[in-house]
């Protein structure tokens, strides 16, 4: 029998939220811990005691999904791209599965915000949705009539290390291109760049 319980974690370059669902989906829990830094066993063992801290107070175990800045590449199975630089060329999921002896769902977080509102958000119904996350950096994803749109590279929708022509030309004193990320991360607009 399928556990009814169901786990979300956001696993952010600041920190890791937990959320746990009923069977109703309804949220019945809700925590969250600092993201350990440059730090990718402690990361693992934060999300693993969230988890099993949680089923200790709810006296049950469920099934968990985990939405991570970065991708899971299709050709070997490793993250890239991660803010979280330690999550690179690591098998997150592998290791989150060993930590907590069942299978974890792991999806990039802006696909993750994207197909959610798409399929049950303030999107729903649209043809066409493209979400958008701004935090320790930026992110997107994208859904075409209910579908994610993935790419061969499992970077479809990531927007923030695009080139800003503009941005550029105006921060002329930049001694590299500049990206979505400089302008719109939580960082960036804590400490605007003159």
């Amino acid at each position: 029998m399928a556990p009814t319980l169901r786990f979300g974690i956001d696993l952010g370059g600041t920190k890791i939220e937990l959320i746990a669902l009923d069977a109703g989906g309804r949220e019945i829990l809700r925590r969250r811990v600092p993201t350990p830094q440059d730090d990718y066993l402690a990361t693992i063992a934060a999300v693993a005691a969230l988890v099993h801290q949680a089923e200790a107070e709810l006296g049950q175990a469920g099934s968990i999904g985990v939405g991570t800045p970065g991708a899971i590449s299709p050709a070997s199975g490793l993250m890239k791209n991660c803010n979280s630089t330690c999550l690179n060329g690591r098998p997150l999921q592998e290791d989150l599965e060993r930590a907590l002896n069942r299978n974890v769902r792991l999806a990039n977080d802006a696909d993750c915000f994207a197909l959610s509102e798409a399929v049950d958000g303030a999107a729903a119904g649209a043809d066409t949705v493209f979400g958008v996350i701004l935090g320790t950096g930026v992110g997107g994803g994208v859904v075409v009539r209910g579908h994610l749109l993935r790419g061969a590279n499992a970077i479809a929708g990531e927007w923030g290390h695009s080139p800003l022509p503009y941005f550029q030309f105006a921060h002329a004193q930049a001694d590299r291109a500049l990206t979505g990320q400089h302008p719109a991360t939580g960082e960036a607009i804590l400490h605007p760049w003159p």
